[in-house]
């Protein structure tokens, strides 16, 4: 059994980079700056409020601690930017009829102050500043409890009661009773139930949460929050998680607009029993992990925020327009990404979940993974992994250098992780808290200097992934767990591998203090040692629009390239509207820069053969990733002296997307499948297997590792080569192909495809679901199929090769030949090139051994002329 690790890895500080823990740093993470973060108009407007209602000054409508001096006034985003409140939009209308100045923006303030634009029954004036016939005023003047729900980048329970004017200080809490399921029911996982109510209180039912227990009341977890009603009740359509039980309970919380709180339960015990279907029985609990879950933190903000201060002023640098380029912000629009998410709900019902967290996190977030198909997503959840997400991530593993408040974060946690993947990840509950790697940031918001945010650890959340289904045996082969269980161990090294470019970087020489020099990927770098220095490069330049941020040159730039090129050209036409085509296009160049990088091709030709290396450049194996269609091949052509093709190895054809697989093909690949004893648990033949979530073994996995590989530390986590042999060292690959007769030219070309014929057409032919197989292999046959990426090419002018058996060099093979062997062989011939040409077996000796392979290719040449 392959070694367990006694520590656990983490990415550490590599020489040749700026130091970014400074003594700042180390004495207070909390750098909080706030100055104008929108460089025209909501700071002006909002002085101008404040101005004309100074008392307003330092309550709730000005400034709350978890977003001091906040947008609130004319936001539905404390941040500012995005959709405006119902005063903010009043106040858009009416200031373009006063002049840009101060006094003119305090004009048209104080010209709406008698008018009620958010419907409450009270004036601007009123909410702004009757602070004598109402006991929690200053109100919001734009925001009621039936629009509090669309409120971001703040706690709600910092402004829940002071959206109405109140004449007197409620105590009271809410009545409130569930109606239904009240008991007896049976409810069938991933489907919706109606959940009835009824709640009032004299201020106003502000908010409406219902939750779920699956084991008679003990726990409680949301399934949807901040519902509003209208009288005194209401009902909502609810989904119910695929976990089985008879103990099953719902609960309704009220809370009233002074923000009292009370709550009902079904009166007695229902059912929750698992839908139909599936290759295996699974259920949530099989795929349940450690880490944030659902609701347990405020919203995911709009990457459109972010853009206002973090783009439109230099797409060279700046990190939104970067983004916007990379197949992290389109991880939701990815049509591969749905058709195979179908096939694993097909064959393990709720392995979507896994599939979900990482890419539609936003809606995961929000409880909208169930069903685990993803169709409850909203087009809001579109956005792939985005900026307020990877800058809210805490590190799971405690660090004195990190954020103070990052130990009550992980305290809070039913379960925090202990390793690094599986979209494990812990996403601080503040919505204005953003984490980062500077401690001079300037930001309206709270910025959080964050180690974790420089450590490859941090991309290993999402890109180490493993199947919690199988877990390692004592003989390393994977058996699936008990069914409707969660796995008792969540590492990396226990669980089945489904891909490993975290821990293929870990056990590199990468993640070393020097780092590797590669200066093709460092930007300003000549050593690249973590993920974010190559996918992340150091850049000149400034990280917002604001006159005051510093130039750095060691910004990272927000392009996080890999190699996808195919899909993110087709993505104006898919959704349009949705993503920025100049942003794709300019990814696109980059993708495919990095990949003519991430490989070295070095030919040469030995007497008749000739030897072709590639050398792997990159921090992790070569090609890595999502395993499934995904590969490297060396193209060998040779030509005569007239460009007449004589032979091909690994011959692709772009009017099919067929890939010859002749004996000599050298094709790098990972081929993931199903042992004898799954395959006969689950019906499926036993084999490779493009059936992810059931697969339980490698196959075979000749792809290049990286510097530094060792085969007892790849061992490790399930990543040692199968079908291959590479030593310990050894980041190149050599293969040998036979040199034709007649052939003048070599040309070799690697190539990259990242989905393969195969792969589309299994997605296609296995779906019984819904239509995103078909939908995928149309793209694909309509769009050069996934045209292969070129990495490198050479062309290498050959030395003839003589023909086999050819003893006399006269061109043929034939009886003056014969004769001039036996005459080699009796030592009649003493003749060095007779001599030579008589070796046919090229063990460097002339001898009986060499008669054989003389008549065959004597024996192939008369049946040539005969044809």
């Amino acid at each position: 059994m392959a070694p367990k690790p006694s520590h656990l890895h983490r990415s550490i500080q590599f020489k040749g980079r700026k130091p970014f823990i400074s003594v700042l740093a180390l004495m207070a993470p909390l750098v909080v700056l706030f100055h104008s973060s929108d460089a025209s108009g909501r700071p002006n407007i909002r002085d101008a409020f404040f101005a004309v209602y100074p008392n307003a000054v330092g309550s709730p409508i000005d400034t709350v601690p978890s977003h001091p001096v906040h947008c609130g006034v004319c936001h539905y985003s404390f941040n500012g930017g995005g959709p405006r409140n119902p005063y903010g939009v009043r106040v858009g209308q009416v200031i373009g009829g006063f002049p840009n100045t101060n006094a003119g923006r305090q004009q048209a303030v104080m010209s709406i102050q008698s008018e009620d634009p958010d419907g409450d029954g009270f004036s601007t004036l009123t909410e702004a500043t009757d602070e004598i016939n109402y006991v929690n005023t200053p109100t919001f003047p734009g925001l009621t409890p039936a629009n509090v729900g669309s409120v971001s980048n703040v706690l709600l329970t910092e402004i829940q009661g002071y959206l109405v004017p109140m004449t007197g200080v409620d105590t009271t809490p809410p009545v409130v009773a569930v109606v239904t399921p009240n008991g007896g029911q049976t409810a069938t996982g991933n489907a919706a139930i109606t959940v009835q109510w009824t709640a009032t209180d004299s201020s106003g039912i502000a908010r409406i949460d219902i939750l779920l227990s699956d084991d008679n009341g003990a726990t409680y977890h949301p399934l949807v929050e901040g519902l509003s009603q209208s009288g005194g009740g209401g009902s909502r359509l609810v989904y119910i998680p695929n976990r089985p039980t008879a103990q099953a309970s719902i609960r309704v919380t009220a809370v009233d607009n002074a923000g009292n709180t009370a709550s009902d339960s079904s009166n007695a015990v229902f059912s929750v029993v698992s839908p139909a279907g599936g290759t295996v029985p699974t259920t949530l609990r099989d795929f349940d992990l450690p880490g944030t879950l659902p609701f347990d933190a405020e919203a995911i903000n709009a990457p459109s925020a972010c853009a206002a201060c973090h783009g439109n002023y230099d797409a060279a640098v700046e990190p939104h327009f970067n983004w916007q380029g990379s197949m992290m912000a389109q991880a939701s629009r990815d049509l591969l990404f749905e058709a195979c998410m179908t096939i694993g709900n097909q064959d393990a019902p709720d392995s979507g979940d896994l599939c979900l967290r990482c890419h539609l996190p936003s809606g995961w977030l929000r409880g909208r993974s169930i069903p685990t198909t993803g169709t409850e997503m909203t087009i809001d959840d579109m956005q792939g992994v985005s900026c307020d997400l990877c800058h809210r991530l805490v590190d799971p593993i405690p660090d004195p250098l990190n954020p103070a408040i990052d130990a009550s974060i992980l305290a809070a946690l039913a379960s925090a992780p202990t390793t690094f993947g599986n979209g494990m990840y812990v996403v601080d509950p503040q919505s204005g808290n953003r984490r980062g790697p500077f401690a001079d940031a300037v930001a309206p918001h709270t910025a959080l200097v964050s180690p974790f945010h420089r450590e490859a650890a941090l991309c290993g959340t999402c890109h180490d992934v493993s199947n919690p289904a199988f877990t390692r045996d004592e003989n390393d082969n994977y058996p699936p767990n008990a069914l409707n269980t969660p796995a008792s161990n969540f590492s990396a090294h226990s669980l089945m591998p489904i891909e490993r470019t975290y821990s293929e970087w870990l056990y590199s020489a990468y993640n070393t203090p020097e780092g590797v020099y590669a200066p093709q990927f460092g930007g300003n770098q000549d050593y690249v040692a973590s993920c974010q220095d190559c996918h992340m490069r150091a850049i000149t330049g400034k990280g917002c629009n604001d006159p005051a941020a510093p130039t750095r040159n060691d910004l990272p730039l927000h392009d996080m390239t890999g190699g996808s090129t195919w899909l993110p050209g087709l993505l104006a036409t898919l959704y349009p509207g949705q993503v920025d085509e100049a942003a794709l296009e300019a990814g696109i160049l980059r993708a495919r820069y990095m990949l003519q990088n991430a490989a070295t091709l070095y030919v040469e030709q030995e007497v008749s053969v000739l030897e072709v290396r590639v050398t792997n450049e990159t921090g992790h194996k070569l090609p890595t990733g999502y395993p499934e269609g995904r590969r490297v091949w060396i193209n060998v052509k040779f030509l005569d002296a007239g460009m007449t093709l004589l032979s091909e190895s690994a011959a692709y054809d772009p009017a099919t997307g067929i890939l010859s697989h002749d004996p000599q093909a050298k094709i790098y690949e990972a081929e993931p499948g199903l042992d004898a004893d799954t395959a006969a648990l689950v019906g499926v033949p036993p084999g490779p297997s493009f059936h992810f979530v059931l697969n339980n073994k490698i196959y075979k996995d000749n792809r290049i590792p990286p510097r530094g590989f060792t085969n007892v530390n790849f061992a490790l986590f399930g990543g040692t080569p199968v079908g291959a042999t590479y030593a310990d060292g050894q980041y190149w690959d050599d293969t040998v192909y036979a040199i034709p007769y007649g052939a003048t030219q070599a040309v070799v070309t690697l190539y990259y495809q990242s989905t393969s014929k195969e792969f589309v057409e299994f997605l296609r032919d296995e779906n019984t679901t819904n239509t995103k197989g078909q939908e995928l292999y149309n793209l694909w046959a309509n769009n050069n199929r996934c045209p292969p990426e070129v990495m490198a090419t050479t062309t290498l002018a050959l030395v003839a090769v003589p023909l086999p058996g050819d003893i006399d060099g006269d061109g043929d093979v034939d009886t003056f030949d014969a004769g001039l062997l036996a005459d080699v062989l009796i030592g009649a011939d003493t003749d060095p090139a007779h001599i030579s040409r008589s070796d046919l077996n090229d063990d460097e000796t002339a001898d009986g051994l060499d008669v054989q392979p003389f008549v065959n290719e004597f024996m192939g040449a008369l049946m040539f002329a005969r044809s």
